[in-house]
């Protein structure tokens, strides 16, 4: 382990990080987007600047200010400088709309909120007035600024909750997900530590960075002085030629990552897609095992594949130097300090990126066992090497390209429908997202035939975000249920449609 990235590791808050890394190498570049160039040494006092301008706007430590920003140098500038003043921050997908977006404000009880304005043909600003936030300014050009002398002292608790991430779960509301620096800090470092990264390497975000694999790689970046090419819009082969320009060593994100590679990669066998790419690394999805063999031999670069949940944003990872056999079977093995408990084939989980639990109160309520450790809801089992094997889910979430979706989300607004009497929302296995989302549904005698165009743009009338459509429709003439509480039998539905 890098012995710098080691004790930067130890840093209470994540401005500290920022500050030490800073303080280190000043002048290496952090993030890369487009003939742009952001400096450490940029990233420490351009953020002081922006915290400043947002002292200015009202903002003070424990302020809950959310943000709906693409991937770009002003939203790190802008969570830089958020965590300079000690503020409270809830980041939010730029996918999300009216419904989730809503949510989020009202119970966070946001008091300002960051958005780009007019971005891919959406217009932020306006859906922000629509669901009645408060302190909304954009923050896609130009950022708040100001002097820095006005700030008050750097925040040294890292142990306080300062983060709010959104995730679906299991039910059709979002849940805020409630993290500290130090969590946050802990699973940047449980990810570069397993990928064996070094200052000579150059990362790739194309991800959102509002997800909190955001978080995880801007930790990483500061802990081992390395850029990434920062991708606001993501599409092969359009991308390629960034990764190119830039000298890609690492990139991936999702299963969904890796396939859109390797779909490229075969239309030109026999030269290599990215020369200088030696590490395909993510999580957030299953990986089918030919997948990683199909990789390894046609990209000629290793993969690796790991474990992660809103909750604890890095669990497992798969390791460069593990055996073949590893890498395409398991998600890897838990680093120091994450502690795994497998009760009654569910996985638990305990240590400090674990996060404190719910917003609401109420979800937190038996999440926690006895001993502190998560209850996931996950299954799966340890091998004999300390390798985690995940086998399914108790959850009934999708997971597609990464991004949790809830089927109860899915069918509450079915159900609403006139032509459908009743829905199932499965995931099925897919090559190229992980999952995809397939509406299996009823339909009243005499209802006219439904079709996947009509139903989707039903679903998009209702405000349901574009990413949670469902890609696949079957009309049956009975759900199958179970004799006792007649609960819809949704691994019968599995089965019968993952062809």
């Amino acid at each position: 382990m890098n012995e710098t990235a080691h004790a930067l590791g130890r840093s209470r808050t994540l401005w500290e990080l920022v500050r030490r890394r800073a303080e280190l190498t000043p002048g290496r570049p952090v993030f890369l987007q487009g003939d742009r160039t952001l400096t450490f040494g940029e990233l420490r006092d351009r953020a002081e600047e922006c915290a400043a301008g947002l002292y200015g706007l009202g903002v003070r430590p424990g302020t809950v200010v959310a943000w709906q920003l693409p991937t770009r140098i002003e939203t790190a500038l802008l969570t830089a400088a958020l965590a300079r003043i000690g503020a409270v921050q809830s980041p939010v997908i730029p996918y999300y709309r009216d419904r989730e977006v809503g949510f989020a404000l009202r119970e966070s009880k946001a008091e300002f909120f960051a958005v780009p304005g007019e971005w891919r043909g959406f217009d932020h600003t306006a859906m922000a007035e629509r669901v009645g936030a408060r302190g909304v300014f954009e923050a896609y050009g130009r950022l708040p600024s100001g002097d820095p002398s006005v700030l008050p002292p750097e925040p040294a608790d890292g142990t306080e909750v300062r983060w709010i991430y959104w995730t679906s779960g299991t039910t059709s509301d979002p849940k805020g997900v409630l993290h500290t620096d130090r969590s946050l800090i802990a699973g940047g470092s449980t990810l570069a530590h397993a990928l064996r990264l070094s200052e000579d390497d150059i990362g790739s975000i194309a991800f959102p960075f509002a997800h909190i694999g955001g978080a995880d790689y801007l930790v990483m970046l500061l802990l081992y002085g390395f850029p990434a090419v920062l991708f606001e819009k993501f599409a092969l082969p359009g991308a390629l030629e960034e990764y190119r320009r830039h000298g890609v060593t690492t990139a991936g994100g999702s299963t969904a990552f890796y396939s859109m590679f390797l779909a490229e990669q075969r239309k030109r066998p026999g030269e290599k897609l990215i020369p200088t790419l030696r590490l395909l690394a993510g999580g957030g999805a299953p990986k089918p095992p030919e997948l990683y063999h199909a990789v390894v031999r046609e990209m000629g670069c290793q993969l690796t594949h790991g474990y992660g949940m809103t909750e604890v944003p890095m669990i497992t990872m798969g390791a460069p130097d593990d055996s073949a056999e590893n890498l395409a079977t398991t998600e890897g093995r838990p680093p120091e300090g994450m502690e795994i408990r497998i009760v009654d084939g569910e996985v638990r989980l305990r240590g400090e990126a674990v996060c404190r639990g719910y917003l609401d109160p109420a979800q937190s309520a038996g999440v926690f066992d006895e001993d502190g450790f998560l209850i996931t809801g996950d299954l799966g089992h340890l091998t004999g090497d300390g390798h985690l094997v995940l086998t399914g889910r108790l959850k009934d979430v999708i997971i597609r390209k990464g991004e949790n979706i809830s089927a109860k989300e899915i069918e509450d607004l079915l159900h609403a429908h006139p032509g459908i009497t009743d829905a199932a929302v499965i995931g099925l296995p897919d090559q190229d997202r992980g999952e995809r989302v397939c509406a299996v549904v009823e339909q009243p005698p005499g209802a006219g035939e439904l079709t996947l165009e009509a139903l989707t743009a039903y679903l998009r009338g209702e405000g349901l975000s574009p990413y949670k459509l469902p890609e696949q429709l079957e009309v049956v003439d009975v759900l199958p249920r179970n004799e006792t509480l007649r609960k819809v039998l949704k691994y019968k539905l599995r089965e019968r449609f993952s062809g």
